[in-house]
């Protein structure tokens, strides 16, 4: 069995226009209570290009997992060519 449960006021003074004026008033906190986006620090750059060693690592990986996993390999050399 289920029930409904209804929260409505039987004061006078509830009209359209207070009902229409509660709902603004929320929808108005709704849409100003998000937060901020963050900026990004500007000393921070947004793309650092590998270094030689982290390249260079990539593709030993490549060879040791040529005979067990050739799709990897491929893959990390792939990765490794895009720095």
């Amino acid at each position: 069995m289920s029930t409904l449960t209804s929260t409505y006021s039987t004061d006078s003074h509830d009209g359209y226009f207070s009902n229409l004026g509660r709902a603004t008033r929320a929808f108005l906190g709704a849409l100003l209570a998000s937060k901020p986006v963050a900026q990004p620090a500007a000393t921070e750059p947004r793309y650092a290009r590998p270094s030689q060693r982290d390249i260079a690592l990539l593709n030993s990986e490549a060879a040791r997992y040529e005979h067990l996993m050739p799709n990897l390999a491929s893959e990390l050399r792939f990765l490794a060519s895009r720095g």
